[in-house]
């Protein structure tokens, strides 16, 4: 890549007030009970990675339409406002339509879209930082309000680009930094 340019990993995942349920150990004969809220609730987190400084952008929204898409993106070009910006995200409905496509033209050039292949998962990292996020901060996690949720879920991601290096190990990038 040359110098100015960025590479990102894109994709959105599912943010559920139900804790996400793992095996975990317990004393014979004795079930672990993990409490659940009444009614579920979801949000989503709209994000993408620097495959080459490992910082991420996540946006947390009640829905991932194309306008929240959208989003995400003018949020990476606001981020760089000069260069090329290059993300590569898989082949979803949300990523492609005239919302997507405005935010392209109006970032004149410097915007690149590149599509996955569909339902290829373990072609796009930024699925590993979403497992390793849910390792960290829901798993057999019940948060008493959906405000702590999303602050642990804010507080998770502040914390991790405070050290993008712990990131790049989580999605496995051996890309060299560019100069």
């Amino acid at each position: 890549m040359k110098q100015g340019e960025v590479f990102y990993y894109a994709d959105e995942f599912n943010l559920s007030w139900f804790p996400t349920l793992r095996a975990m150990w317990s004393p014979k004969g004795q079930q672990v009970m993990i409490p659940t809220p009444g009614q579920p609730d979801k949000y989503y987190g709209i994000g993408a990675v620097n495959y080459h400084t490992g910082e991420t952008v996540v946006l947390f929204r009640r829905r991932k339409r194309r306008r929240e898409i959208a989003e995400l993106l003018s949020a990476l070009v606001e981020k760089h406002p000069k260069g090329t910006i290059y993300v590569a995200w898989d082949n979803a409905d949300t990523h492609a339509d005239d919302e997507i496509e405005a935010v392209v033209r109006a970032a004149a050039g410097r915007l690149v879209l590149l599509y996955l292949p569909t339902y290829s998962p373990w072609l796009n990292p930024i699925e590993m930082l979403w497992r390793y996020f849910r390792q960290e901060v829901t798993h057999d996690e019940l948060f008493e309000t959906k405000q702590a949720l999303l602050a642990a879920a804010q507080d998770f991601f502040d914390r991790y680009n405070q050290s993008p290096e712990k990131i790049l190990s989580v999605i496995g990038s051996k890309a060299k930094k560019v100069l």
